[in-house]
């Protein structure tokens, strides 16, 4: 059965896409069959694995508005037991869609669609990385009650825990009304450059203010990692030997190894 885990900040350019993509490669190395599911109508997890909108029959629209099954939108990369459900900007208009659903069937849980998909394959998987947009809209609400578990990226920067407040409250909305079993699997510190005191700041207050939900993985900020999307590869086969490469390395082997495997 399939960990699946989303990765969820509702403020933007804090590295969550950038680590969707390389935690599911690293996954992928480490021997874990995994899939990534681009959740966001920006497409950017899709793009990063060098695919464009046009190129693939299905996504994630379709499948979570029942237009065709999960399993007809899974697509094998060329990356090391990496696969992807792709998105387009056909994903903005889900909302409206479920609307019209709710209006012409009572029974229709609007937060539970991809849950219920996900339902059917997630046995074929060891992993499921949910790539989420920057917001708490109706993509990522489905995304939490899908989820065993969440992982926060916060930025090593100024204003770092502006709006984790928020995203706390909603965490526990889902667990209290609708995935009681929910838990944040931890938070990762990310874009640290080691030569501005402000980046070892915000590591001591998000150490302090999250305890040991921190990851002992730090993503560096290099150049390297942010060239990678635009060739369509994850930085360990864009930079075997990165630092970002090894970084997340050690954050897959932490996930593994919180998660018992």
């Amino acid at each position: 059965m399939a960990k699946i885990i989303s990765l969820v900040n509702q403020k933007g350019g804090v590295g969550k896409t950038t680590t969707s993509i390389n935690l599911a490669a690293a996954l992928g190395k480490e021997g874990k069959k995994t899939l990534l599911i681009d959740l966001d109508s920006q497409s950017n997890a899709s793009t990063g694995l060098g695919y464009t909108t046009g190129e693939f029959e299905h996504d994630i629209y379709e499948i979570m508005t029942g237009v065709c099954p999960i399993e007809k939108g899974i697509i094998k990369t060329k990356f090391q037991n990496l696969y992807i459900i792709p998105s387009t900007i056909n994903l903005a208009g889900v909302e409206l869609e479920f609307v019209k659903n709710m209006l012409e069937n009572t029974e229709f849980r609007q937060n539970e669609q991809l849950k219920n998909a996900i339902a059917t394959i997630e046995d074929k998987f060891d992993y499921i990385i949910i790539d989420c947009q920057p917001s708490l809209g109706i993509t990522t609400m489905n995304a939490l009650v899908a989820s065993n578990s969440v992982i926060i990226p916060v930025q090593c920067e100024f204003f770092a825990l502006e709006g984790i407040t928020q995203l706390l409250n909603t965490i526990i909305l889902v667990q209290s009304n609708m995935n009681p079993n929910l838990r944040i699997e931890g938070v990762l510190l990310t874009m640290l450059d080691g030569r501005t005191n402000i980046g070892l700041e915000v590591i001591e207050d998000v150490r302090k203010y999250f305890k040991n939900k921190v990851f002992n993985t730090i993503i560096p900020r290099l150049v390297r990692l942010v060239e990678a999307p635009s060739h369509g590869k994850p930085i360990s086969d864009y930079d075997p030997m990165s630092r970002a490469t090894l970084a997340y390395q050690n954050l897959a082997k932490e996930v593994i190894s919180r998660n018992g495997d």
